[in-house]
């Protein structure tokens, strides 16, 4: 017992899980315990959630699901084709100021991104994708154009030492020697994406979705379908990053992380 108030304590997988199921009880007690101390909650009771997951089932919350997926796909898979095809052009002179400029527009918000793709796109479903599409390859490419500055140039010398071209030092230095990293990059970025997702379908509330149910939860005032929704929005993005970490670690047998 003492061990787990030791800094830098390393500790079993075992002991991790007995560790997080305790918080996880913990937390589900106080939960329960709340809901009877009083008839006025600051947190919605669990009968409330649980009355919130029924009446999200009968009005096809499998179907918005579904909606929001295809969304999150359709966005990532653009984006992470663009991110790409600028980082790996970063390293050309002609293109790194375009690759610097883009990681500097993280910082615009939903709102007023959304408001100017509204003026170009008319199709609901495309501003959605368009917003999502500029809002992770903005992280992404961050992310990415950081993976390029932490190379050792002693990758790159002894490159050059086996006769490589500069482009055959892009392919086998950036473009191979990196892959796993930029794998992981595209993981933590797709969390990102994930939970903006939300925030974009109630901004264009045109084609359904999650961000539409949360934003019609809110608007009627009903707490416990809106902490049925999180929990399920948790779920399923937990549930792409451990898909995704299982796919990087299965066919990048050299992977570091």
């Amino acid at each position: 017992m003492k061990t787990l108030i030791i800094p830098f304590q390393e500790i079993s997988r075992k002991k991790e899980k007995i560790i997080f199921f305790s918080w996880l009880s913990v937390i589900a007690s106080i939960w329960l315990f709340s809901s009877f101390i009083s008839d006025r909650h600051l947190f919605p009771s669990i009968p409330q959630v649980l009355a919130g997951f029924g009446m999200l089932f009968k009005e096809g919350l499998v179907v918005q699901i579904v909606s929001s997926l295809a969304l999150f796909l359709k966005s990532a898979t653009i984006s992470v084709l663009i991110s790409l095809i600028i980082v790996y052009l970063a390293p050309l002179p002609i293109m790194k100021p375009i690759s610097s400029s883009i990681s500097s527009y993280r910082y615009l918000p939903l709102v007023g991104l959304s408001f100017y793709i509204s003026i170009l796109i008319d199709d609901g479903r495309l501003q959605q994708t368009a917003i999502l599409v500029v809002f992770m390859s903005t992280f992404l490419i961050t992310s990415l154009l950081n993976v390029l500055k932490d190379i050792d140039p002693e990758e790159y010398d002894h490159a050059k030492t086996l006769g490589c071209s500069r482009w055959e030092m892009l392919w086998e230095v950036v473009i191979i020697g990196r892959f796993d990293y930029v794998i992981e990059s595209v993981r933590q970025n797709l969390a990102i994406v994930w939970m903006a997702l939300v925030s974009v379908e109630s901004l264009v509330a045109a084609n359904g979705g999650l961000g539409f149910l949360i934003k019609n939860s809110d608007k009627f005032g009903n707490h416990g379908r809106i902490i049925a929704l999180q929990i399920i929005i948790l779920i399923i993005g937990i549930g792409l990053d451990i898909a995704l970490t299982f796919i990087r670690k299965n066919t990048l047998k050299f992977s570091k992380f």
